[in-house]
């Protein structure tokens, strides 16, 4: 994937720092978009895309906690980082713990940068990749969660069409629908997607 194809939103008040940031950035490639303040970015991100959020965190109106603290929320898939001029231990282990990649302090290196971005965007992909297997998941009926449960645990379709007291043909047209609602080729592929997404549920 380019990294003209993912989209690095900064966060911050001041447009000096913004444009300086827009040149490093811009020169190693990324897409970036900018946004004055977090009420604004809010409202105008998709949360759940492939994406960083650099915040600064002492802005007007919403800090970037604040807005870190609402993506979080909201379930965002968007690698976090933290910006300011006055960063503090405390601030530093609360952007963390609330999921954070990096916090920096200005000024930065571009490198530094850099390194924080390609973190963030490797947390924002493997969360992405959450998000969508658990909206396919949702789709699931009750009586397909009941299957594919059996089916993880190795039972054959007779013996789930006499637990569930079904026909055989209701066991396959339902098994037959987790495959096509789960994108599964296969059963092993199947029994694997299932599994990965009750450990992460």
């Amino acid at each position: 994937m380019s990294k003209e194809s993912v989209t690095v939103h900064l966060v911050d008040d001041d447009a000096s720092v913004r444009e300086a940031c827009r040149f490093v950035l811009e020169d190693y490639g990324y897409a970036v978009r900018y946004w004055p303040d977090g009420a604004q970015f809010l409202a105008g991100v998709d949360p759940h895309t492939l994406g960083v959020v650099i915040l600064d965190l002492r802005m007007p109106g919403l800090y970037g906690d604040a807005v870190q603290a609402r993506l979080e929320e909201l379930g965002s898939t968007l690698g976090v980082i933290m910006l300011t001029a006055h960063g503090d231990v405390d601030s530093a282990v609360t952007a963390m713990k609330q999921g954070a990649v990096d916090f920096l302090q200005k000024p930065i290196s571009g490198r530094e940068l850099v390194v924080a971005i390609d973190a963030a965007l490797e947390r924002s992909r493997k969360r992405l990749a959450q998000h969508r297997l658990q909206r396919r998941l949702a789709r699931l009926t009750q009586r397909e969660r009941e299957i594919a449960e059996r089916v993880a645990l190795g039972a054959t379709n007779r013996e789930i069409a006499e637990q569930l007291h079904v026909s055989v043909r209701t066991v396959e047209v339902h098994r037959a629908n987790l495959m096509r609602k789960l994108g599964a080729d296969s059963l092993a592929e199947l029994i694997r997607i299932w599994q990965q997404g009750q450990a992460e549920a």
